[in-house]
Parts: C-alpha cells; sequence; structure tokens
C-alpha cells in the first residue's frame, strides 16, 4: 500500500474517532430515537456479556471499522429464528438501520425463499410469486419428505413450465434508499438427473449457470446487468427439481444481513436440515444472531437442561463451519399460551431468560435480554395495550417489531462505539 493512502486512512479514522471520543453528538445521530413506555425497561437495553468479554465481537468490530472508515470489505450478519424472523420487520429493520450508519454502503440483500410457493408469509423485504405446479414444506411440520439446508424449507417441481419470481423490493421502504439489486445469484437445489438445471430469465435473456457445484448443490450465475427482479426456471430433460434457497448478492464490498425464519420452528425443526452447515458456511458468517426458542418453550413441560444441550448441539454446528465468528443470543419474548379461547400466561420465560445466559457464557457470546427489557413477566399484556403486539400474545405488530428492531440496534452501537473509544484510548497512550 502506498505511503499516501495510509496517511489518509490514518486521518479519516482520526477523524472519526475524533467525533466520537469528544462528545455524544456524533453517537446521538447514529442512535435511533427510542419512544417512552412507562412498562418498559429501555433503560436496561443493552448487549452482556456474562464471560466478561468477547475476542470474537472485537474480531467483529473490527472488520466493521474496515467497512465504515474505508469502504472496503464484506460482513455477513445470519439472525435465525422463527416467524419473528420470517415476517421480515424486525431483520429488515437491523438492516436498514445497519446500513444507515455510514452513507455509501452497499447492501447484499442474501439468503431468500419464495415461500408463495408454500402458502406461506413472504418476508417483508421482499416479493415474491410462482406459477405452475409445486409441492413445498417447512421445518416445523411433523413430516419433511424433502432435503432441506438452512433456510428451513423446500420445494419441488416436476413440471416444466413452473417458474419461481423473486422481486428485492421492500413492501414498505419508509424512504430507505437501498434498492437491493443483484447482479449474482447463487441457487441452491437438486435435480434427479444431470440435464435437469435451473435457468434465470431476465427480460429476453435466459441464462445458464456459470457454474455448478454438485457436492453444494449450488449453481452460480453472473447476471450482464444490476437487476430487482428475476424469474427462475428450468430446463433439460423433465424430471424432478428441488429449490432450498437462493442467494441475492451484487459481488461489491458491503454488509449482507440474512434473515433465516420459519413460522413455528424450534431447534430440532433445525436439526431436521440435513445441509444446515453446509449451507451457513457459504454465507461466511461474521455475526450470527440466535434468536429460536419461542416454540421450544411453548410447553407445559419445558425442559431447561434439554434446551440448553439442544442449544449447545446448534451453535457447535455453526462453528464446525465459522470458527470466528461472534455470537449474540436473543432471549425468547414475554408470551401467552392459548388453551381453546383462553389465554394464559407462559411461566417459562425466566427459565428460558437464565438458560440463554449460561449458554452465552459457555461461548463467551453475548446476550440481549429481549425479556428483561419488555418488561418481564406479563409484560406482553402491556405492550398489546399499546399497540406493540398482538391479540395472540406472541408476536408483534410491524410498529413493534420496528422498535425491538432499533433497540437491538441501538445496543449494538453502543457496544460498537465502546469498541472505538477503547481502541482510540488505546492508541493515544502509545
Amino acid at each position: 500500500m502506498r505511503r499516501g493512502t495510509v496517511v489518509f486512512r490514518l486521518f479519516v479514522a482520526a477523524i472519526v474517532l475524533f467525533a466520537i471520543w469528544s462528545g455524544d453528538a456524533f453517537a446521538q445521530g447514529l442512535h435511533k430515537p427510542i419512544p417512552n413506555y412507562m412498562f418498559a425497561h429501555f433503560e436496561e437495553n443493552a448487549i452482556t456479556f456474562p464471560s466478561g468479554d468477547s475476542a470474537d465481537f472485537e474480531r467483529f468490530f473490527l472488520k466493521l471499522d474496515t467497512l465504515l472508515f474505508f469502504g472496503e470489505g464484506d460482513i455477513n450478519i445470519v439472525h435465525i429464528g422463527g416467524s419473528h424472523v420470517q415476517s421480515g420487520t424486525f431483520p429488515n429493520r437491523m438492516r436498514r438501520n445497519l446500513l444507515a450508519m455510514r452513507y455509501g454502503i452497499e447492501g447484499g440483500r442474501g439468503v431468500v425463499f419464495p415461500f408463495s410457493v408454500a402458502k406461506s408469509n413472504t418476508p417483508s423485504s421482499y416479493y415474491s410469486s410462482y406459477t405452475g405446479k409445486w409441492k413445498a414444506y417447512r421445518n416445523s411440520q411433523p413430516k419433511t419428505p424433502l432435503r432441506m439446508g438452512l433456510t428451513g424449507m423446500a420445494a419441488a417441481t416436476s413440471d416444466p413450465s413452473a417458474t419461481i419470481t423473486i422481486v428485492s423490493r421492500e413492501r414498505n421502504p419508509m424512504g430507505s434508499p437501498h434498492d437491493f439489486s443483484f447482479d449474482r445469484v447463487q441457487v441452491l437445489g437438486r435435480a434427479d438427473n444431470d440435464s435437469l438445471v435451473p435457468v434465470v430469465r431476465l427480460d429476453t435473456l435466459t441464462l445458464l449457470p456459470l457454474s455448478h457445484d454438485p457436492d453444494r448443490d449450488l449453481y452460480e450465475f453472473v447476471l450482464p446487468y444490476l437487476t430487482d427482479s428475476l424469474v427462475l426456471g428450468t430446463t433439460g430433460v423433465p424430471g424432478e427439481w428441488n429449490l432450498t434457497g437462493i442467494v441475492l448478492d451484487h459481488g461489491r464490498p458491503g454488509l449482507t444481513y440474512h434473515g433465516i425464519g420459519v413460522n413455528g420452528a424450534s431447534l430440532n425443526s433445525y436439526f431436521k436440515c440435513e445441509d444446515f452447515e453446509r449451507d451457513l458456511a457459504l454465507l461466511k458468517p461474521d455475526l450470527i444472531i440466535f434468536a429460536i426458542g419461542i416454540n421450544d418453550a411453548n410447553t407445559s413441560n419445558f425442559n431447561k437442561e434439554l434446551f440448553v444441550s439442544n442449544y449447545i448441539k446448534m451453535v457447535d454446528m455453526a462453528l464446525r463451519v465459522a470458527p470466528d465468528c461472534a455470537i449474540l443470543f436473543v432471549t425468547n419474548n414475554d408470551s401467552f399460551r392459548r388453551s381453546r379461547r383462553s389465554y394464559y400466561l407462559n411461566q417459562n420465560g425466566p427459565v428460558v431468560q437464565d438458560a440463554f445466559y449460561s449458554l452465552a457464557l459457555r461461548y463467551d457470546a453475548g446476550v440481549w435480554d429481549l425479556f428483561r427489557i419488555m418488561g418481564g413477566l406479563n409484560s406482553m399484556k402491556q405492550w398489546e395495550s399499546a399497540g406493540l403486539a398482538n391479540r395472540d400474545k406472541v408476536h408483534f405488530t410491524e410498529k413493534g417489531y420496528i422498535l425491538i428492531g432499533d433497540l437491538l440496534y441501538n445496543a449494538l452501537l453502543d457496544r460498537y462505539l465502546e469498541h472505538l473509544k477503547s481502541n482510540t484510548s488505546k492508541n493515544g497512550t502509545r
């Protein structure tokens, strides 16, 4: 690297760090405003490390430094959960907030799946539709006859005319400047004969895959221009084609926030996904946010030891393919269980909360304690009264998901600012 480039980088870093170190104005500009609700404990909105610190988070923050200060490098965040993630508003709020930290950061859309083909809700950050005859399954169903991967979804067709359409436009963009255009497409799937392959259709063009890795069931396409939509079909000798996921990217430095969520999914649901580790390795995660647990705890005979044991299995799966990634656990929200026509408080909340802290201690990971921040046991009723939660007293409204997305972002930002201040102090004493 030339000396002039080094000097310029140091100059830019010095300006940014000085702004952070000299007062709260810079930080206040990055934080999202949070309304005041008397029933919530927003003063406790923080990411904590039961082990005292995390070298993996420091590594993640150093990569974030490179992207924010110099516009270089790639950061991949993978957020795994159930319906809270599949709905899309929560992870998309995080996606938007992180990309807004610096003007000009590119945003890859990441992993998508055509949930419409499974008669399920597509996340709010993109559209999906289909033609032809398909059969589809999700990992939260009792029987899953199709092989699955990281997305926890699979669809199959023997109809040569069947197609999938993906449009990477947000259904409620709220003035977001990010269009999530892409010119790189990775298709995860397999056929029952070597001749049958996926094709991408763009206007009048029909593109064959640039490469195919049969060991990873991976087909890669490079598009001739940036676009926000594609139609995926097949060509070749008729047979059955199985689709388990699509990754949309742009091939430039930036931040990609992958939302992996399936309605009703528990830890056991993801254990049904034979290609979970293989697909996760493809994403090269720098931070994994584990938010699975609300469905595991929706039972009268919740077993904390089994829950922790299952989570250890899940995290170990991730660390086998991404040993240096940072881990953040999100505790369950307060919730109610339904019995016939009535709802009653789910008493498992504090037990699950304690389980997440023990997991974070085991892995030198962070915990974002949504249960405590909400207000603890029985707080879901107050969130519902405030228009932040649905009548089922498990899920949030769009307003509620936006709020918890802002809260988690602010907590992550606070930790990142501490990292910057700490490094500035260390450099200043040399």
